[in-house]
C-alpha cells in the first residue's frame, strides 16, 4: 500500500524524528494508526453502550432525571467519598 502524505504532514513527522521522538517513518505512521484503532475502539463501545442504553430505555428501565435526582445522586456520591477517606459526614446528613 502507498500512501501519500500533505505536506504538513510530512513535516510533523520529520519533526518528530529530528527530534528524536521516532527514528523513521515508518514509526510515525504505526503510531497514528495505533492511536486511531484506539479511538475507534472506544468509539465502538460507546456505541455499544447507547445502543444498550436505547434496548434498556425500550423495556422501561430508565429512570426520570430531575434537579432533586441529581442533587440526591451528588449527596451519595459524597457521601460514599467520604467513607471511602474515612471523613465523618456533615451533621444533617
Amino acid at each position: 500500500m502507498n500512501v501519500e502524505l500533505t505536506p504538513d504532514q510530512r513535516a510533523l513527522i520529520r519533526r518528530a524524528i529530528e527530534t528524536g521522538r521516532f527514528r523513521r517513518e515508518e514509526e510515525a505512521v504505526h503510531e497514528a494508526l495505533a492511536v486511531w484503532e484506539e479511538r475507534e475502539r472506544r468509539r465502538l463501545e460507546l456505541v455499544a453502550a447507547l445502543d444498550d442504553a436505547e434496548v434498556s430505555l425500550a423495556r422501561g428501565e430508565g429512570r426520570t432525571i430531575d434537579i432533586e435526582s441529581v442533587k440526591t445522586l451528588a449527596d451519595e456520591i459524597k457521601l460514599r467519598g467520604r467513607t471511602k477517606i474515612g471523613m465523618e459526614p456533615p451533621a444533617g446528613r
